[in-house]
């Protein structure tokens, strides 16, 4: 019994480490393949993410060679200048309308300068416009110096880079003054356009240049936003005057007709006289053939001769009168 339970033991620690092996053999491939599996999904969405980001630096690069680009083109004057002008241009045809404004008007007669911009005002009795003349300007080299001291904080390039911008600003507020102002052709005073608000707002901080500029040279700075406010005042200016000169026309028509209704009164009083008239020869023969009626009322033969008769039936009717 001791060997038959030793060999059952045997048999059964054998079986045993059998099913071991196979639940190891089991677990192992389940892990493996498990692990095979997240480690794939893993390295998939790390690769994707990768992807992502090398085309976010893709586009980040090509974002810096826009940038590159466009700095090169503000770079240039002429280019720069022009891109103003058409954001001036812009704003006036967003607000005004097209006989409101004109381009490339000539503001002196001994001068060949023509201002980019002037907004066409009511003139003189002949009917000649004033115009406001808007001249665009962009000093971007010493803005963009003045906003890299400013990043850097240091202060004392601040003020040199603010210094030259005043300078710069106050050249071309005399130049606009110079070239284009000239009244009465023009209005008294002239804008200039600053491109961008961060440019307006560094013009009108510093102490005293706007003041200065409008007192020497006549000339306002305007911003974007306060261009647009400016050319909607204007806007309803124009629309009120145009309602004014409707209403002169109204008043002008009333008392045209008021002129024509009084000529229809005197003739209707004349046709009113007429009728009177015509109303009493009516009645004046009424009376005759009342007459005539009353004596042939006693007549019922006439005589062979009735000239004598009638000559004295006539006679009487009169009488009777």
């Amino acid at each position: 019994m001791r060997s038959i339970v030793d060999l059952r033991l045997k048999q059964l620690q054998e079986d045993n480490s059998q099913q071991i092996d196979k639940m190891r053999a089991t677990v192992d491939e389940k892990l493996q393949g498990t692990l095979e599996k997240r480690l794939g999904e893993s390295f998939k969405l790390v690769s994707d993410r990768l992807e992502q980001v090398h085309q976010g630096l893709g586009a980040m690069r090509q974002l810096a060679t826009d940038v590159g680009g466009l700095q090169k083109i503000l770079a240039n004057v002429k280019t720069r200048g022009g891109w103003g002008e058409v954001q001036l241009g812009a704003l006036l045809e967003q607000v005004l309308t097209a006989d409101q404004f004109a381009r490339n008007v000539k503001t002196r007669e001994d001068s060949g300068e023509h201002v980019e911009y002037a907004i066409k005002l009511p003139g003189d009795e002949n009917g000649a416009p004033v115009w406001l003349p808007i001249d665009a300007k962009f000093p971007t080299e010493d803005y963009q110096r003045l906003i890299a001291a400013q990043d850097l904080g240091d202060v004392a390039a601040v003020e040199e880079a603010m210094k030259n911008l005043e300078a710069q600003l106050k050249r071309s507020a005399k130049e606009i003054c110079q070239k284009y102002i000239n009244p009465p052709r023009t209005t008294d005073f002239a804008l200039m356009f600053l491109p961008t608000e961060g440019l307006y707002a560094e013009a009108i901080r510093r102490i005293g240049l706007v003041e200065q500029v409008q007192r020497d040279c006549r000339v306002i700075f305007a911003g974007p936003t306060t261009l647009a406010a400016l050319l909607n005042s204007l806007q309803m200016g124009f629309r009120t005057l145009a309602i004014q000169k409707r209403s002169s026309e109204v008043w002008n028509l009333l008392a045209a007709v008021k002129t024509e209704f009084g000529k229809f009164g005197e003739a209707l009083a004349s046709v009113k006289d007429k009728l009177d008239q015509a109303a009493r020869h009516v009645d004046s023969v009424a009376v005759r053939s009342r007459a005539i009626t009353k004596k042939l009322r006693d007549v019922e033969e006439l005589p062979s001769n009735p000239q004598p008769m009638l000559k004295d039936l006539l006679e009487n009717s009169e009488s009777d009168e």
